[in-house]
């Protein structure tokens, strides 16, 4: 059960705040293109959508001199145009005016460097009082390293926070750090609930 005494509600992006899976898709495969390659495969696009851009980017280009190559030509890619194909999930403004300000809310994503565009392009700044990429930690989830340091943030016990994700890894690092997990969507997750849209967050808080 969730607890009454919430004070946190924290976020993953990609898969919960957005439908980012065209995007995602369309970077990647413009990447492999780049060097010649055939579009991702169902499994690999599994993988590189959870994971950091480092992480994607090792696994698609398992050659030295092709990861060098490809992480050169991406240097000077710009990333606007595949943010600008991000789609909002729907009921997320609603929800997160209704959250705040008696919840505090953040963002747990292992996106990097274009996390901070991202909520620029779609007006989202006002609504995250911390957002914490994979840039921030040591380790990206699935370890903790994320939901520890908003908790140290936000100076509450693991309890005090839920986290919502639609991953394995999002579910893991929610685990090891003692904070109750959403699975958003994906219903073969561990968690404390598990809702289809983010408008069912607000029964759930007991709104």
């Amino acid at each position: 059960m969730i607890t009454n005494n919430i004070k946190v509600v924290a976020f993953d992006c990609d898969g919960v705040l957005f439908d980012s899976s065209l995007s995602n898709r369309s970077y990647y495969n413009r990447l492999l293109q780049h060097l010649g390659r055939p579009p991702m495969t169902d499994q690999q696009f599994a993988y590189v959508h959870m994971h950091t851009v480092h992480e994607a980017l090792a696994y698609l280009f398992d050659n030295p001199e092709d990861l060098a190559a490809v992480q050169s030509y991406q240097r000077q890619m710009s990333y606007l145009p595949f943010i600008r194909e991000m789609v909002v999930e729907p009921y997320l403004r609603e929800l997160l005016t209704r959250l705040r300000p008696a919840y505090k809310t953040a963002i747990a994503t292992n996106r990097t460097d274009t996390m901070a565009r991202v909520l620029e392009e779609h007006d989202l700044q006002p609504f995250f009082d911390k957002v914490v990429t994979a840039s921030d930690v040591c380790q990206p989830k699935p370890y903790p390293d994320q939901l520890l340091v908003l908790l140290a943030y936000f100076g509450i016990e693991p309890h005090e926070m839920i986290y919502v994700g639609d991953s394995e890894l999002d579910a893991a690092a929610s685990h090891q750090a003692g904070v109750p997990f959403i699975a958003f969507d994906n219903p073969r997750l561990t968690a404390k609930a598990h809702i289809q849209n983010l408008k069912q967050l607000l029964s759930i808080l007991g709104h």
